[in-house]
């Protein structure tokens, strides 16, 4: 898909995996949305991608809130004209690690909110407008966190979106939205931490594959962004 020109929110995206997302899409000449939880941290991204003559706009919410959720979606379509090409759900919360595996319920509803309520919500309101687009891109990322019980509320906001595409995809059909998911590694973010493998600059430009896909590739689909690595 050729993203030249278009409108692309990505949540998120003051850092990590998110910043390297935003830059992207940028270089590739999608006008950029940048969100994150402050308004000074989104501008500074908008200014470095501004610096590199791509074109952005900085907005801020707090996803934990369903209100500030909302004033995101309005502003969102004030400055697309309710066209938004790709929405990448990028933002998530890592909760505390419980070493006796006994995690507080306050850990799941703080994790299942910001994971993924969050970004089904995000998607339910832009969902009729890029229907009506000749092509939209909606990604979803995932992790693949497995075996970790100290970590449960965050795998299973995880496990929530995941069935959350899976169970989107009849009204999907016949559309040409595609709705992905991408997995970008174990990486070292704030959410990763600094043991992890890998650099977060290795998910570009893996974390690209769902958004420039044709429409044959199709939705449903998990894509590794460490599998594209050089």
């Amino acid at each position: 898909m050729q993203i030249q020109g278009k409108w692309a929110l990505v949540t998120g995206a003051s850092r990590g995996v998110g910043l390297r997302i935003a830059k992207a899409l940028a270089s590739q000449g999608a006008k950029v949305i940048v969100h994150s939880r402050s308004l000074d941290a989104s501008q500074q991204v908008v200014e470095q991608i501004t610096a590199a003559q791509g074109h952005a706009v900085a907005v801020a919410a707090e996803l934990s809130d369903n209100a500030a959720i909302a004033q995101l979606i309005e502003q969102v379509n004030l400055i697309t004209d309710n066209s938004l090409v790709v929405l990448y759900n990028n933002a998530a919360i890592m909760t505390p690690w419980r070493e006796d595996s006994i995690v507080p319920a306050n850990d799941y509803a703080l994790s299942f909110q910001v994971n993924c309520i969050a970004p089904a919500t995000l998607c339910d309101a832009f969902l009729p407008q890029m229907k009506q687009q000749k092509q939209a891109r909606i990604v979803n990322v995932t992790s693949g966190i497995a075996d970790q019980p100290q970590l449960m509320a965050y795998s299973c906001s995880k496990a929530a979106l995941d069935r959350y595409v899976r169970d989107m995809l009849p009204s999907l059909a016949n559309t040409s939205v595609l709705m992905n998911l991408m997995d970008p590694g174990w990486l070292q973010t704030d959410l990763g931490g600094e043991h992890a493998p890998d650099h977060p600059d290795s998910v570009i430009p893996g974390a690209l594959v769902p958004v420039l896909l044709s429409d044959e590739a199709g939705s449903g689909l998990l894509y590794c962004a460490q599998d594209y690595r050089a």
